[in-house]
């Protein structure tokens, strides 16, 4: 039997195993067959929280079809709430090792429990051949690219894990499905893409959907989320810090000018514990 933790971030679920008690041979594997939404216990992946040898802590995470994921906003404010809430840690301010570098992650505690939590993302990238990306240009910003015979002005930002944001006029209407399933297999991304279709309200607010690779459409995405207030200001359409409307709901996300390092701010909810035969 494996115990787990089922949590989310602004509707973006994952099942969180602690690694410190069970072993997994293969998560992979593991994440396909649990995160079925009918034959399993349903979500966007697993996320195993582990011992490091140079953090608090270290976290991998799988998505729905078995792929490993360097990082995940929404799921590192959700590991930041299961090691405090459960008595693994009594600090207030964690490193969390991942394959996208160390983040710290600053908890915001009310009658003992984690409700909030501002995680440091760092730098963001954007240069083409760091993101991965091919393209003549060292950096891509809102540059036209072709899917199927359509245009599409593109900017590519990386937060640790790949993601390409497309300005839109109206979010919710826009083909989020169809055309994110194809950019996130475009022949520009080696290693495929997340991708973000944000719409501006004004300077400080964006309302975005995000098509996540190896997921489909999530109702959140903290990395995502991060890359487009970056994109944002990279084309001039907002300030530095805004309000990003999610599906799920509301991030605070900043860019901050000091340090070059982009700031995450939001809930964290653990939804049920359990077992399950594996």
């Amino acid at each position: 039997m494996l115990s787990f933790t089922k949590m989310h971030g602004l509707g973006n679920d994952y099942i969180y195993i602690n690694g410190f008690k069970e072993q997994i041979e293969n998560p992979e594997d593991l994440s396909i067959k649990i995160s079925d939404r009918h034959f399993g216990i349903g979500s966007d992946g697993i996320v195993l929280i582990l011992p490091s040898e140079t953090c608090d802590f270290r976290m991998r995470m799988f998505n729905n079809d078995g792929s490993e994921a360097e990082m995940c906003g929404n799921a590192t404010r959700c590991v930041a709430k299961y090691v405090y809430d459960f008595g693994m840690t009594d600090k207030e301010e964690i490193t969390l090792e991942t394959l996208a570098g160390v983040k710290v992650l600053k908890l915001q505690v009310i009658d003992g429990k984690v409700y909030r939590v501002t995680v440091n993302m760092g730098a963001p990238i954007v240069k083409t051949r760091d993101i991965p990306a091919i393209f003549p240009k060292d950096i891509i910003v809102n540059e036209a690219i072709d899917v199927d015979g359509e245009e599409y002005k593109v900017t590519c930002v990386s937060m640790g894990n790949p993601h390409v944001i497309i300005f839109v006029e109206d979010v919710e209407n826009f083909d989020v499905h169809g055309i994110g399933a194809k950019i996130e297999k475009h022949k520009m991304f080696p290693k495929k893409i997340n991708t973000e279709f944000a719409q501006i309200i004004d300077r400080s607010t964006i309302k975005m959907r995000v098509w996540e690779r190896g997921s489909g459409e999530t109702l959140a995405c903290g990395t995502g989320a991060s890359a487009t207030l970056v994109a944002s200001v990279l084309n001039d359409l907002t300030d530095r810090k805004a309000k990003l409307i999610l599906l799920g709901g509301d991030l605070e996300i900043e860019w901050n000018e000091t340090d070059n390092n982009v700031y995450m701010t939001g809930p964290a909810t653990t939804v049920f514990q359990g077992e399950i035969e594996i």
